[in-house]
């Protein structure tokens, strides 16, 4: 396709959008970042566990572009095979949740070598108790910082997934605020905007907050204090999802939006929620 021509269709797709919105199509440029919507794997666990296989195949056919992996099941150490099975379903490997002895030592080079095979550059750390620590936390900002730097030339990252723990108080700052400050720009904050939203804070603020560093990250349905009338299932819960998604757009640089299902409401299986929450957030994509 000609360039000029690409381009133009972009911008053109992106007033649409911005206009869905409520936004000033002024604020939309072509930098814009265009995520792609994938599913943190953990959402539909029990299934992956049963036949890894046939999980991968039915996220697929429900039109998910990518997998953030939370395990690997049969192909543990089996990065080949594992690439094989994601190209033949035509799935992206978004990201993986990985612990922080990952990025320690020798466990780095493994690390690296896998996830290259994988195709898979976003390496989130799903939670590490040092991180709320007061003295622990500046030496976990170190090893995130030094990995950051190892990762670059082969074009990966490391980063961070919250939960609530992570907004507690230090002095007169966050432990979140404190990790982003003691970070490089190139350490990605992954925030897990429903986990944000149940501390009472704001996803789409934070993601302003850090420009350019959330670059994947979770959209998790969340009912925030019990809120009558909404349950788990994206477009049905408390969170403002269209302005979480142009915080992303606008400054978060985000090249995957990924979602997490938790909570299962209705009696329905896990398979169906994170299918019913896929279809709430392309209504507002």
């Amino acid at each position: 396709m000609n360039s000029t021509l690409s381009r133009r269709n972009f911008l053109k797709t992106s007033i649409v959008a911005a206009t869905a919105f409520g936004l000033k199509p002024s604020l939309w440029a072509v930098g814009t970042a265009n995520p792609r919507i994938s599913v943190q794997l953990y959402s539909v666990r029990d299934d992956c566990a049963k036949d890894f296989d046939a999980a991968l195949a039915q996220v697929a056919k429900m039109g998910f572009a990518g997998v953030e992996f939370a395990g690997y099941h049969k192909y543990s150490g089996k990065g080949k095979e594992l690439r094989q099975k994601l190209d033949e379903l035509n799935l992206a490997a978004a990201g993986t949740h990985i612990g922080t002895g990952s990025f320690r030592g020798d466990e780095l080079k493994r690390t690296i070598e896998f996830h290259q095979l994988l195709g898979c550059k976003f390496l989130m750390v799903p939670g590490d108790k040092d991180f709320s620590d007061p003295e622990k936390s500046k030496a976990l900002a170190e090893t995130f910082n030094q990995a950051a730097a190892a990762l670059k030339p082969f074009g990966m990252f490391c980063g961070y997934h919250n939960h609530k723990n992570e907004f507690k108080l230090d002095g007169g700052k966050t432990y979140w605020d404190l990790f982003a400050e003691r970070t490089s720009p190139e350490v990605v904050l992954q925030q897990d905007c429903g986990w944000t939203a149940a501390a009472g804070l704001d996803p789409a603020a934070l993601i302003r907050r850090y420009p350019g560093r959330t670059k994947i990250t979770h959209f998790k349905p969340t009912v925030v204090n019990n809120e009558p009338g909404k349950k788990p299932i994206l477009g049905q819960d408390s969170v403002n999802w269209v302005a979480v998604l142009a915080a992303c757009r606008e400054a978060g640089g985000t090249e995957w939006v990924t979602i997490e299902q938790e909570i299962y409401p209705d009696g329905k299986s896990p398979m169906d929620c994170t299918e019913l929450s896929l279809a709430g957030l392309k209504k507002i994509w």
